[in-house]
């Protein structure tokens, strides 16, 4: 019993000094508009020793990565806690992803605003959302197999197992169609999201050309 609870005293202790280094880091860089000028500075400024800093990141740029993986966690925590989620077809998930995430963006917008200050038209692959990147495509590839199995998307050879490829580069479009979005509540990305999404899901589904190489498969395998 004691031991348990210390276990959960340490996590505890982990992630609000962790908690507490992402939120000093973010308040920084919306004051200042750039990160603090060295990791001993900002530990001396939020109340920690430096050698402490370095039990949870190696870098600001480490801090960066995880805000955002941090976002994809609450996200997908909000989802998981919906006991209607698991009933939504594929199609319905990928929209309830998207509404969730900008939502939870919404709240974080300055900071996301600063994050894609110098963000390169066409750049698809920021070093700050690389394990942000990482979540997604994981998330997204469980969701192709489910559209698989369900019959909402179609197996194709080599196309299939790069979905996930072509479902990041929209949603690099409409996050930065959301940045640049000035109509109330957002409600053009709404709009842009549910676009969006059935295009992708129609792309990906059973079509004409499908059924031509199933037709001419079986006059082949029939001859």
């Amino acid at each position: 019993m004691e031991a348990s609870a210390k276990r959960k005293k340490t996590t505890k202790k982990t992630q609000d000094v962790g908690q507490q280094i992402r939120d000093a880091y973010i308040e920084h860089k919306l004051l200042e508009g750039h990160e603090p000028a060295s990791i001993f500075k900002f530990a001396k400024v939020i109340g920690i020793i430096e050698d402490e800093f370095y039990q949870y990141y190696n870098s600001f740029n480490g801090i960066e990565k995880d805000i955002w993986h941090q976002y994809f966690v609450e996200v997908k925590s909000i989802l998981d806690a919906d006991p209607t989620y698991m009933e939504y077809s594929v199609r319905e998930k990928m929209l309830a992803f998207y509404f969730t995430l900008f939502e939870q963006l919404k709240k974080n917008r300055s900071y996301v605003l600063l994050c894609f200050k110098h963000f390169k038209k066409g750049e698809v692959n920021p070093d700050f959302l690389k394990v942000f990147r990482l979540d997604f495509s994981h998330f997204m590839k469980e969701l192709i197999q489910e559209g698989i199995e369900t019959d909402e998307m179609v197996s194709r050879p080599y196309l299939s197992d790069n979905y996930h490829r072509g479902f990041w580069v929209q949603f690099m479009f409409l996050v930065n169609f959301w940045i640049k979005d000035e109509s109330t509540n957002f409600e053009s990305t709404d709009a842009a999201v549910e676009k969006a999404v059935n295009l992708s899901m129609d792309l990906v589904a059973k079509g004409p050309i499908d059924s031509i190489f199933d037709f001419a498969k079986f006059i082949i395998q029939n001859r």
